[in-house]
């Protein structure tokens, strides 16, 4: 445990902080080269981080609720968040709710903001990952490889071993799923919120077989535990999304903020994304005058012959 003054911050907590400001950091940058403003990812982060937390611990008490309201446990407990316990799913969908909350006050499109966070994000759940070997969570069977992670002590009362580290499992994969999602982005200039899509289809893609690992309690479903039913159910909408929106609006937009240099806010106050070409097209006004141009210049023409 490290301490800011008298302050302890815990280990688990030290990694989310991490990771958050990498999030940040990476999505500014990505945003900006997407024509927006720098410092707007930052301000949107505000609604959507906090957001988040709480999004990530509600899903983990409702989903795990004996650990705090059986018999003989405090309820209290489930508001020490900085003792581990966020449920990703919860995390994300709270997330996306503060992020457009921010989106809405700044004036711009969620997607294009969604696109330029997500591998942020990915990196950012890579590092949050190990908050859980601090805390000694979330690991798999009993295994005597050469990686794997020695338990000393459990809550769950599993006896001490050495054990599958499927958060280190799920952190290596969450930087591959950041690696693809910039690849991707660059090769298929991907816009609209494909971006985000991908790295959520790509990121519940390895959270199944991550989970089918995993020897924690957990609710089941026909067999399986209740986030492999999640991560197939999201996977699915993110890929079904993926498909849908090439289709519909295919190609990556420009984003335009309000009060960026060279480009002008809607007259609400927001912001817009704009197609790549579209910026260049001539508006009705341009065509319009460059007729009545061309039909002065003939009258001229036709006066001077006569």
């Amino acid at each position: 445990m490290l301490y800011l003054g008298p302050v302890p911050l815990r280990g688990y907590a030290f990694c989310i902080i991490i990771g958050v400001f990498v999030a940040v950091w990476l999505g500014n940058k990505r945003w900006i080269a997407r024509g927006g403003r720098a410092g707007t990812v930052a301000d949107i982060a505000v609604w959507a981080v906090p957001f988040g937390l709480i999004g990530g611990r509600l899903y983990h008490v409702i989903t795990d609720y004996q650990l705090y309201f059986s018999e003989g446990r405090d309820w209290v407990d489930a508001f020490k968040i900085w003792e581990g316990g966020l449920g990703i799913w919860g995390a994300i969908a709270f997330g996306a709710l503060g992020a457009w909350i921010g989106c809405r006050r700044r004036g711009i499109p969620l997607p294009a903001y969604a696109d330029a966070i997500a591998p942020g994000i990915a990196f950012a759940q890579a590092i949050g990952r190990w908050g859980n070997w601090f805390n000694q969570e979330l690991y798999g069977r009993a295994t005597d490889l050469p990686w794997a992670l020695e338990i000393t002590s459990s809550a769950d009362g599993r006896e001490p071993g050495t054990y599958h580290p499927t958060f280190l499992y799920e952190s290596l994969w969450c930087v591959g799923v950041a690696l693809l999602v910039i690849w991707a982005d660059r090769r298929f200039k991907l816009g609209h919120g494909r971006a985000f899509a991908l790295y959520v289809a790509a990121y519940c893609a390895g959270r199944f077989w991550i989970e089918y690992m995993r020897v924690d309690e957990a609710h089941h479903v026909l067999g399986l535990r209740l986030n492999n039913w999640t991560a197939v159910l999201v996977f699915l909408l993110a890929v079904l999304y993926i498909v849908l929106s090439a289709r519909k609006r295919p190609g990556r937009e420009d984003v335009v903020e309000p009060g960026v240099s060279g480009g002008e806010a809607t007259s609400g106050g927001e912001g817009e994304a704009v197609e790549k070409g579209e910026e260049d097209a001539p508006s009705e006004k341009e065509e319009s005058s460059e007729a009545e141009a061309e039909d002065s210049k003939d009258g001229a023409g036709s006066a001077k012959k006569s």
